[in-house]
């Protein structure tokens, strides 16, 4: 490991991408300074970079080479588009700094598992988003699960389904290129969520196809300009993991409206209704075999977190000398998951997996807003 690096809280962070997701980012973080704290940040337009610098307080504003250089700076958070993010991954490693990034961790598990062998050489870590499974919401169903509270899980569902981001996106192209789609852009929050609760997958098959193959921009400022679809856009899956439970997968660009639930486990004692992963918080409602009706569940901490919790639970795991919980282990096993569901639905074959990945720790019960145990 690089001299400069400390272990030593709070980690001084560089941020390289300052889009709109970064606004999240700068402003959940700000209650974990004392953990993880936003010293830099960089970006291909340096004006983008200077108004985000001016917006949230952040000091230094540079190009992405020098906060590379920059021996002021532990970790980088990579919030560039995906197609860029195994290359920044690669080069923060290669800088001898810890890098936490957005989903998708990559496009391809070969590229993944390139960026975890360069993080292993030099005694590195790896984070990736999503760090929603982190909240209080799926927290509070992770928990209610291993409590053995609807008992033996046997099965689940997560369905993501509506008709694309062209009505309300600016720039929505990029969701119909090749690794976009609804499996890639939405997939992580629900697989992610589905293994910390449920553990590794052991097996996949998928069908997939593309329901339109051109889409018209209906939002500013691009109103009226055609997408041609280059992705699968409808992707059904299903999911054998390794604990036997089996669960159904629905992604789609392709559906107008629907009654489907976002996400829910059953289980031989009951059925648990778990919230949108793509959120920190949310309802849990727990039906058990004998009640009549659902009943809501309290969470199991506060639930005003946001995104960038991750790179603070990433920065206390380096301190401490364990596994983040937000892994790259687990963003690359979703990653597989994904790309072997595509697969499947290609060669009309069920695919075993290559990768596995811990189960994360359960979240500490009862933590407030801005503290880490």
């Amino acid at each position: 490991m690089a001299k400069t690096i400390s272990s030593r809280l709070p980690l001084r962070v560089g941020v390289i991408g300052c889009g709109a997701i970064s606004d999240a980012y700068f402003t959940n973080m700000a209650p974990y300074a004392g953990y993880a704290r936003i010293v830099s940040c960089a970006d291909l337009n340096p004006k983008q970079a200077e108004a985000k610098a001016e917006k949230h307080g952040v000091g230094k504003v540079c190009s992405v080479a020098e906060l590379l250089a920059d021996d002021g700076v532990d970790i980088v958070l990579n919030l560039t588009i995906p197609q860029a993010h195994v290359e920044i991954n690669l080069a923060a490693l290669r800088a001898g700094k810890h890098v936490y990034c957005e989903k998708p961790f990559s496009l391809t598990t070969a590229e993944g598992r390139k960026v975890l062998a360069e993080a292993r050489k030099r005694g590195l870590y790896v984070g990736c988003a999503p760090d929603t499974v982190l909240g209080g919401g799926i927290q509070t169903c992770r928990k209610l699960i291993a409590g053995g509270v609807i008992g033996k899980p046997l099965a689940a569902t997560a369905n993501m389904v509506c008709h694309g981001h062209e009505g309300w996106h600016p720039s929505p192209a990029f969701y119909y290129q090749k690794g976009g789609g609804p499996l890639f852009d939405m997939g992580p929050y629900y697989l992610t969520a589905l293994v910390t609760m449920l553990g590794a997958v052991k097996r996949v098959a998928g069908f997939s196809l593309t329901g339109f193959k051109e889409r018209v921009i209906r939002s500013k400022p691009l109103q009226g300009r055609k997408i041609k679809v280059e992705t699968p856009t409808h992707i059904n899956g299903v999911l054998e993991f390794a604990s036997g439970v089996q669960a159904t997968l629905t992604m789609s660009f392709d559906v107008w409206k629907h009654n489907l639930p976002l996400l829910e486990v059953y289980g031989t004692e009951g059925s648990l209704s778990c919230p949108d992963p793509n959120t920190f918080g949310g309802a849990v409602r727990l039906f058990r075999q004998g009640e009549k009706e659902w009943s809501d569940m309290p969470l199991a901490f506060e639930d005003k977190v946001g995104r960038g919790f991750g790179v603070a639970e990433m920065a206390v795991a380096i301190a401490k000398k364990r596994l983040n919980r937000a892994s790259g282990e687990l963003a690359l096993h979703v990653v597989d998951i994904m790309e072997s569901i595509l697969r499947s639905g290609e060669t009309g074959r069920s695919i075993t997996l290559k990768t596995s990945c811990r189960q994360p720790a359960a979240i500490p019960a009862g933590l407030a807003l801005g503290e880490l145990k």
